[in-house]
């Protein structure tokens, strides 16, 4: 299983309605609104790395209201 992590910039006001699109994906497993630097924080969880990439790229950073991505992947050592 690939796991990744991503913090979101979203634009003032569509915290609500990125949030309700985002929660509405298959491959998000967990999505809480934060504080701080990063308005939103997502677990994403997929088969394999390949999936998981096309969730982030085609699914999540394309939810209109998002402004920017850093996203964390989980690695095994």
């Amino acid at each position: 299983m690939a796991v990744g992590y991503l913090l979101l910039n979203i634009a003032p006001g569509k915290e609500i309605s990125v949030r309700e699109a985002v929660s509405k994906l298959d491959c998000v497993s967990g999505i809480w609104i934060v504080f701080g630097s990063h308005d939103c924080f997502v677990k994403v969880e997929a088969d394999d790395d390949s999936e998981l990439t096309e969730a982030i790229v085609k699914g999540i950073r394309s939810v209109s209201g998002i402004v920017d991505t850093r996203t964390l992947i989980g690695a095994e050592i």
